[in-house]
């Protein structure tokens, strides 16, 4: 199957990494937070590229949206658990800046998706004018 859709966008593939590098901090989180910070962590970068695969797959510009948008948030919530690791000392500085930069570029590229689906919803809504002059 030749079939990639989502995979080959950008924000999916930087949003794949994110996720990656987000696993293998959390496997160094202490085992008493298995069920909280562990999770949530997880969970939140998972949703990043959980979203932007079903918001592709869906059929009209406003579904898609709406999906990109939700991914945008679960950027900005591994954010904040990113930082709450680093408060509960179970990361260091370095590997906070990592995450929040990779964060931030996932949340331009998210940004940058949706301006297009609202420029080529825009587009497609235009009449078309017949007069060249107009």
């Amino acid at each position: 199957m030749n079939y990639r859709g989502y995979k080959d966008l950008e924000c999916y593939i930087k949003a794949r990494e994110l996720r990656k590098f987000i696993s293998e901090l959390a496997k160094k989180f202490p085992p008493q937070d298995k069920f909280l910070l562990t999770a949530q962590i997880i969970d939140c970068s998972r949703s990043i590229t959980r979203n932007i695969a079903e918001g592709y797959g869906r059929y009209t510009f406003t579904d898609t949206r709406n999906f990109f948008i939700i991914s945008r948030g679960s950027v900005t919530e591994t954010m904040e658990q990113l930082t709450t690791a680093f408060d509960e000392k179970y990361i260091t500085e370095d590997e906070l800046k990592k995450g929040e930069e990779d964060c931030e570029h996932v949340f331009k590229l998210i940004n940058g998706y949706i301006a297009y689906l609202d420029k080529s919803k825009k587009q497609m809504v235009q009449p078309f004018n017949l007069n060249p002059n107009y």
